[in-house]
């Protein structure tokens, strides 16, 4: 295996590896090999989303479709609409009648 030697590394760059290796019981060889195995995995990952020109066409015409598109009334419209104030139930009449009087 290839050795890396890394010089004038960042005091707090440096740190912050050695406290990853302590905090997983890595040594700092071990550390640094895993951290460049991330690092890597994530920057190529970055790469692999990027879509070239006829992709980007053809997905830019698919998403100017959608948008002539007339509005769904159904499950598109879910959260969308003015929110419908609560019927009031009808209450029973609670007056007196007056064809009974007290004597």
């Amino acid at each position: 295996m290839t050795d890396i030697v890394l010089r004038d590394i960042d005091a707090v760059l440096a740190d912050r590896i050695r406290r990853i290796a302590d905090a997983h019981g890595w040594s700092l060889a071990d550390a640094l090999m895993r951290l460049l195995e991330q690092g890597l995995h994530a920057c190529e990952g970055e790469l692999g989303a990027r879509l070239d020109q006829a992709e980007r066409d053809v997905l830019q015409a698919a998403i100017l479709a959608l948008e002539h598109e007339p509005d769904d009334p159904g499950f598109a419209r879910i959260g969308r609409n003015p929110a419908v104030p609560a019927a009031v139930p009808e209450e029973p009449d609670q007056s007196i009648s007056p064809q009974f009087t007290l004597e």
